[in-house]
């Protein structure tokens, strides 16, 4: 299984779409993927609706991504996960990192865009 993005630019807020499943196999593809949009804009949101599963693997690109924003002092919101997704992120503390949005519009009205 393979993991498929798609980007858009909404005003300084980058947008990333994400379908599939985030594992071993997809991570670090994934990983280089992600991190080049983190400081493109002043926020950046992960849209998850698309991911079934998230593996350790997976979290630990998350964090990487987190972590990326951090130092670059901005911010970074997870929209849309899942039941399973939401799940094993607050099983393993990882809610905690980020803002989360049950949906896009949700995270447009509250960053006022």
């Amino acid at each position: 299984m393979t993991v498929k993005l798609s980007s858009r630019t909404e005003g300084d807020t980058a947008v990333v779409v994400l379908e599939g499943e985030i594992n071993s196999t997809t991570s670090g593809g994934l990983q280089a993927q992600l991190l080049p949009f983190v400081g493109q804009g002043s926020r950046l949101l992960i849209d998850l609706s698309g991911v079934s599963y998230v593996s350790s693997a997976g979290l630990r690109t998350l964090l990487i991504v987190h972590r990326r924003a951090q130092q670059m002092q901005t911010g970074v919101t997870l929209v849309g996960l899942s039941e399973e997704v939401r799940f094993v992120m607050s099983a393993t503390g990882f809610l905690d990192f980020f803002q989360i949005e049950e949906d896009l519009d949700a995270a447009r009205e509250r960053t006022g865009r």
